[in-house]
């Protein structure tokens, strides 16, 4: 059978539509977001469910595709265009503003809230705080037993962000001055990964963001006398949403940076404990 004029027609509106993320129904706009965990497993989805809901009262369904697997993927996806943005927990590196140059991307970034990295420990740990040497000590280890931290037996077991997170590499250059992970240290894919086995482990301790030291089993030692939510916190850091700026920002996706830079999108920041900007 020969398709008629008309069969053709929706045929394409309907490629079209998949291709563009917009619904034939002309209601529904797509926004593609990939990259940090520390953003995106909390942080970002509850600023898409309110945004969805705005957008919903004019009529307007938005499509958010979000996938949280560590800073580094959030910039690759900015550069070989495959995200509207790009979720990081630090700054780009210079070789992908570089490559980002080549390919005709200018990598531009945004702030979204701050966030301070901080240390945990189970809650049964005697310790009170911990000092910024004692932690550059434990996470590279230089010592291995809590016996001269603490006072109490025991190996000490490391809990770690992967190498594409980039609370790992700015964990790095802050606490440890650039230098090597200990070899034990275990490397997990997210910060509810690493709160959920400092949990289970009386020897653990390790590094995750404010969104997680409600885990229950945690505690948080200051550091150097300072709480991880204060901003003179030695681990404290900038949040961003990368984009490419050698293009004009899509509309729908404008109106969703605006809206968790407004007062409203501020307010989820501080109810999932990360630091405001405003």
């Amino acid at each position: 059978m020969i398709p008629s004029k008309r069969n053709k027609t929706i045929r394409a509106a309907l490629i079209w539509a998949l291709a563009t993320g917009v619904s034939i129904a002309g209601a529904a706009e797509k926004i593609v977001i990939k990259g940090s965990d520390t953003l995106g497993a909390k942080m970002v989805p509850q600023m898409k469910e309110e945004f969805k809901a705005l957008k919903a009262k004019e009529g307007v369904t938005v499509i958010f595709e979000i996938a949280a697997e560590g800073s580094s993927t959030g910039v690759a996806a900015v550069i070989d265009g495959t995200a509207d943005l790009g979720m990081s927990s630090r700054d780009a590196k210079g070789s992908e503003i570089s490559k980002a140059l080549l390919g005709g991307v200018k990598m531009e970034p945004i702030v979204v809230a701050k966030d301070g990295i901080a240390i945990i420990a189970h809650e049964s740990n005697p310790l009170p705080e911990i000092s910024g040497r004692e932690v550059e000590k434990i996470f590279t280890g230089d010592v291995d037993s809590w016996t001269s931290i603490n006072g109490k037996s025991g190996s000490i077991s490391i809990y770690t962000r992967n190498t594409s997170s980039g609370t790992y590499a700015v964990f790095q250059q802050m606490a440890l001055r650039k230098r090597d992970y200990a070899s034990s240290s275990q490397k997990m894919a997210g910060n509810e990964q690493i709160a959920s086995e400092v949990a289970k482990n009386p020897n653990g301790i390790g590094y995750v963001g404010l969104a997680y030291i409600g885990t229950p089993g945690v505690k948080v030692l200051p550091v150097d006398g300072i709480n991880a939510d204060d901003p003179n916190y030695p681990f404290a850091r900038p949040l961003y949403f990368y984009y490419d700026a050698s293009k004009e920002m899509r509309p729908i996706v404008k109106e969703f940076v605006d809206f968790c830079l407004s007062k409203q999108g501020q307010e989820i920041v501080k109810a999932v404990h990360f630091i405001s900007i405003l």
